[in-house]
């Protein structure tokens, strides 16, 4: 096992009908701006109990928070929340909400040029520890995992820029799966990818006996498998989307790749189709990883042959075939729960294939995966196998 560091100081509130404890989470005196998206939480009355729960604590409103959070429009919000003194940010919604929230945290009381955030990787972004609002969180989607991690994305002059800093881990995160019986079919099943991915990410790569990390991955990647087909078709039970909403938590929280190496390079790749053909973000990850393993199978011959046998049960054969049943059987899962695995079928050509890399190249994603060796060249073929 790797060297690490672990903390995580999100405190957890999950289950049903919890909203009206946000009184005891949130300061007394705190001016609250609540942040939010579309008109969903103000149609299924979401919003009313949050502002209700809230009671006479001095509240703002700033909602349209994109898909795809938009710098622009953070901007406006860091305006309001500048403007008004606020010292409390509440986030009502799904991953791009909390990661535009922690965003508006970090930029409100930034001195210098906002855009800098933007610029530093996965690398610490430079704001002093106090300058940073508090937030905390209301999660209507179970995706990202956002809720309960220090990371955020935003778009910005057509790329997609990684956000990182230890005090923007959201100070509670509210989990009441009924508050997700709403979403549409396409965005759960998104959800169930999303949450996939980020754990083979931090998975699939190379062995370091980490046999605790390896189990918890192993565990909530075969409850998505159990979970998917009825979450899907039955919105309203309990116990399944509970299970998804902790287990898309769970895949991003900071245990499972505590002291094992990561690959992010789906989601890398990932990003520069979404930013360039506007393809929803876990759709981009179902077409990208399959065709990533498959390019890049002997560097994680070991971690698949392991993913095989304990997530897909699939023992019999010689390894080199357990692998590519097991690479076959994730793409097939994709497609059940009711993604595109091929970017023409997203409408994207060949010919657009050199756009992608020429933006993988200007954002410096030149030496990606694990090892550091997946290079221009290699993101090409991972992209042509998608294709």
């Amino acid at each position: 096992m790797l060297n690490f560091n672990y903390r995580n100081p999100t405190h957890v509130v999950f289950g049903k009908n919890r909203i009206a404890e946000l009184d005891q989470l949130i300061p007394a005196n705190a001016r609250v701006l609540i942040t939010y998206g579309g008109g969903s939480v103000q149609r299924f009355g979401t919003l009313d109990k949050v502002k209700a729960a809230l009671g006479n604590r001095t509240v703002f409103e700033f909602g349209g928070i994109e898909a795809n959070p938009k710098y622009d429009t953070l901007l406006k919000a860091v305006e309001v929340a500048r403007n008004e003194k606020i010292d409390f940010l509440l986030a009502v919604g799904g991953g791009s909400v909390m990661d535009g929230t922690k965003f508006i945290a970090l930029a409100t009381q930034f001195e210098g040029d906002t855009a800098s955030l933007l610029q530093h990787g996965f690398n610490p972004v430079p704001v002093a520890d106090d300058k940073v609002i508090p937030l905390g969180v209301i999660a209507t989607l179970p995706a990202t995992g956002s809720e309960m991690n220090a990371f955020a994305v935003v778009s910005y002059q057509g790329g997609k820029f990684p956000v990182n800093h230890p005090c923007a881990y959201p100070t509670f995160a509210m989990l009441d799966p009924e508050l997700t019986f709403s979403l549409p079919k396409i965005q759960v099943a998104n959800g169930v990818v999303d949450a996939f991915v980020h754990v083979l990410e931090q998975y699939a790569t190379y062995p370091v006996d980490a046999r605790v990390q390896d189990r918890m991955a192993e565990g909530i990647l075969r409850t998505l498998i159990e979970v998917e087909p009825i979450t899907v078709e039955e919105p309203t039970n309990y116990d399944a989307r509970a299970n998804l909403m902790w287990s898309a938590t769970s895949a991003l929280n900071g245990m499972i790749g505590t002291g094992v190496p990561l690959d992010w390079s789906t989601h890398m790749i990932g990003h520069e189709l979404t930013a360039l053909f506007d393809i929803d973000h876990a759709q981009t990850l179902a077409v990208i990883l399959p065709s990533l393993w498959r390019v890049l199978k002997e560097q994680k011959h070991a971690k698949l042959v392991q993913y095989a046998a304990r997530v897909w049960d699939i023992t019999e054969g010689d390894e080199a075939s357990r692998v590519d049943q097991a690479i076959d059987k994730t793409e097939a899962f994709f497609k059940q729960v009711g993604l595109p695995v091929r970017l023409r079928e997203h409408g994207v050509t060949q010919e657009q294939l050199s756009q992608v890399v020429d933006a993988l190249e200007a954002h410096g994603m030149t030496a990606l995966s694990e090892s550091g060796k997946v290079d221009l060249a290699t993101s090409r073929k991972i992209l042509d196998m998608a294709w």
